[in-house]
This record gives C-alpha cells, sequence and structure tokens, in this order.
C-alpha cells in the first residue's frame, strides 16, 4: 500500500485510500477546474474540503503542500517514476493529469502550444479579473460611489469576453471540434461571473452570444456537472 504519511497534509486530511490521488479543494471556479478534470478523464481520487470559513488554507497542513495558501492542490501517490507528486497551482495541476492521462491536451506541438496559450490566457486575464469585478460588485464595492475602479473591471472584463467570443465562432470550443483542458478552465469562471457573482447584466453577457452558447454545452457536459459539486 502506498505510503503518504510522510506528507504532512495527510495528517489533517488522512487519506483513506492512498492509493488514489489526493484532492484538496473547494467548489470555487478555481477548484472545480481539477474536480471536472478528473471526472472527464476518469482517474480515481479522493477529495478533501479545504474550508475557508475555518481557514483551513492557512493551516500548517495546507502550506506544507501549498505555501501559497491556495486551492486546488493534490498530492498523486503515483506521480512521475512511481514517486508521490504533491502539486498546486491549477493551471500546473490540468497540464499534469492530461499529460499524465494522454487527454485533453493535444499530443502534436502545435496543437499542445495553442492551447497552453488559451490555458494562459484564462489564469492571466480571465481569472483574476473576473474575479475582482466579481467581487467589487458583489461585496466591498457595492456602496462606494466612485465607480470609476468597478468600471476598469468591467470595460476589461467584456474585452476578455469579446476575445472569447470571436475565438468561439464557428467553434464548439475554444480550440475548435476538440474539448481540452483550455475550455475546462475557463468556463467555470464565466460561469461564476455571472452566477455566484451575478454580473451579467453589468458585463452584458447577452452580447456574447459565442460564449454563452459554449457555456451551456460547457455545464451540459455530465462530468462537468459531477465536479461542480466537489468536494461536497
Amino acid at each position: 500500500m502506498t505510503d503518504l504519511s510522510t506528507f504532512p497534509i495527510t495528517r489533517k486530511w488522512p487519506a483513506r485510500h492512498p492509493d488514489r490521488l489526493q484532492l484538496y479543494s473547494l467548489p470555487t471556479p478555481n477548484g472545480v477546474k481539477v474536480s471536472i478534470m478528473l471526472e472527464e478523464i476518469g482517474l480515481p481520487y479522493e477529495a478533501h474540503k479545504v474550508s475557508f470559513d475555518t481557514n483551513d488554507q492557512n493551516s500548517p497542513a495546507f502550506l506544507s503542500l501549498n505555501p501559497n495558501n491556495k486551492i486546488p492542490a493534490i498530492l498523486d501517490s503515483d506521480g512521475p517514476g512511481g514517486q508521490p507528486l504533491p502539486l498546486f497551482e491549477s493551471g500546473a495541476i490540468l497540464i499534469y493529469l492530461a499529460d499524465k492521462c494522454g487527454q485533453l491536451l493535444p499530443t502534436d506541438a502545435h496543437g499542445r502550444y495553442l492551447t497552453l496559450q488559451w490555458l494562459m490566457f484564462q489564469m492571466g486575464g480571465i481569472g483574476p479579473m473576473f474575479g475582482q469585478l466579481g467581487f467589487f460588485h458583489k461585496f466591498s464595492g457595492k456602496d462606494i460611489e466612485d465607480k470609476r475602479p468597478r468600471d476598469r473591471y468591467v470595460d476589461e472584463s467584456r474585452r476578455l469576453l469579446r476575445v472569447l467570443d470571436q475565438q468561439l465562432q464557428g467553434r464548439a470550443w475554444l480550440m475548435g471540434e476538440a474539448y481540452t483542458i483550455a475550455d475546462i478552465a475557463t468556463f467555470p469562471w464565466v460561469r461564476n461571473l455571472i452566477g455566484f457573482y451575478e454580473a451579467g447584466d453589468l458585463v452584458g453577457i447577452s452580447d456574447f452570444a459565442n460564449v454563452t452558447r459554449v457555456l451551456e454545452a460547457f455545464v451540459a457536459r455530465p462530468a462537468v456537472q459531477r465536479g461542480l459539486k466537489i468536494p461536497a
């Protein structure tokens, strides 16, 4: 049996199935990227809830796995060379899982790099900007009279949506007919912006018909529906 006892995180979140990949997460846009990916590829895993309510993300156990105190993070007992691999950052995890299972990332160099550029587009633009706009709109900035900061987030979010919409014109997914990790990274954030953050009208989401079309196809996938609820 795989021994994960040398990893401090397993003392706070014991592994009932140490032979499976261990996922430490919450159902946030970044968190569900990995749970959706795991559901899509069918890799056995065990999910552990990192509760923000109890500040789990700042516990010594979690920081031993991710010093950046962000979810998600994984511990794969069957990493490269058969050695356990601890890994954080959702984008890095998606690439790792795609390479591990040979799914959802083109194997040819041309297709691989084109897919990775859209993954980085999400990580560097969509995630940070949608998150800032959503938090400012729903929480901290609602009552601030000066709307210029909010409007800056709105303008940049609309620009990013426009880029997405143009890329999706005539395509089923970001890369064409092939569903990839770029879609898994991107559409949880679009869903969260117009759902949880209630900013759909603010950004004029109806102006981006391709985005809403593909979002609908994304959330209809059975693996996505399961992954959005993990960890419970």
